[in-house]
């Protein structure tokens, strides 16, 4: 199961952390293990480290609608998104 890291950048931090919007759309794919990140010098610059069961699942379920809606309610930049899987 790779460990896989989405960084990016939002437009509430705060909003960000409390949101429920990760567990509810990776939940279901098997994704597991999901923590958050901030990056002290750039609050606006935030991760998630999550462990992925599938990654062809969850690769799919990035281009869905529901993905979009979960990001834009996050505040996610979707254009700052980089994923590093675990080599």
């Amino acid at each position: 199961m790779p460990t896989v890291i989405g960084y990016h950048q939002v437009k509430d931090k705060d909003h960000w952390l409390a949101s429920p919007k990760r567990e509810e759309v990776f939940g279901p794919l098997g994704v597991t293990n999901i923590r958050t990140f901030v990056d002290p010098q750039n609050p606006s610059q935030v991760a998630v480290l999550m462990d992925v069961a599938d990654m062809d699942v969850v690769m799919a379920a990035m281009r869905n609608a529901a993905m979009a809606e979960a990001m834009a309610y996050d505040g996610v930049l979707p254009e700052t998104l980089v994923l590093l899987i675990e080599a």
